[in-house]
């Protein structure tokens, strides 16, 4: 699976794990292994001027989503011709998601993850705009980011073991394995 980022907003963000949310989102909806994503951080002015254009709707927001190919799923990957689809397009607003964190009361990225799968969400025909729509949508957004932010968690927790161990062993002596030219001490 391909996703490209390209952060043109001028906030500084974590672009390899925006990227690593869809790609978790993209994965637990079974996406095709073929298809590619593109990801835009952009800017207030910039994300005004695709809402009114394409919304029809005055100011910024903070996220937009271009779908472009259907996936066609019934296609196994290996299929002969077999070429990559593109999803489409995720657009997001960090200056505009940085209030909303705020007032939601996490981080940023937190924001932005939130927003990246509902992004792909969209991309992938879910809507909101009836009753039935958001609850689905939003349960299913809710599902894969608990997931996904379970599973960075349970990443951090190995790592910190890992060094904690690699640590543990340096200070016993233990850090280095002897090469076959060495006889053991």
């Amino acid at each position: 699976m391909s996703i490209e980022i390209a952060n043109e907003s001028g906030v500084d963000v974590d672009e390899t794990s925006i990227v690593a949310a869809a790609r978790f989102a993209l994965d637990k909806m079974e996406v095709s292994p073929l298809a590619e994503l593109s990801i835009l951080l952009t800017t207030l002015d910039v994300m005004s001027d695709l809402h009114e254009r394409w919304m029809d709707l005055p100011g910024p927001t903070d996220v937009m989503a271009f779908p472009m190919d259907e996936l066609d799923s019934s296609r196994r990957p290996d299929a002969p011709d077999a070429s990559p689809a593109l999803l489409g397009d995720i657009v997001l607003c960090p200056a505009f998601a940085k209030d909303q964190a705020k007032k939601a009361g996490h981080a940023l990225l937190d924001e932005l993850h939130l927003l990246t799968v509902h992004g792909v969400l969209h991309l992938l025909g879910y809507d909101h705009a009836e009753p039935a729509e958001e609850r689905e949508m939003f349960g299913l957004q809710k599902r894969i980011l608990g997931e996904y932010q379970a599973a960075v968690a349970a990443h951090d927790r190995r790592d910190a073991q890992r060094n904690a161990d690699e640590r543990l062993l340096g200070t016993a002596g233990l850090d280095t394995v002897p090469s076959a030219e060495e006889p053991p001490a």
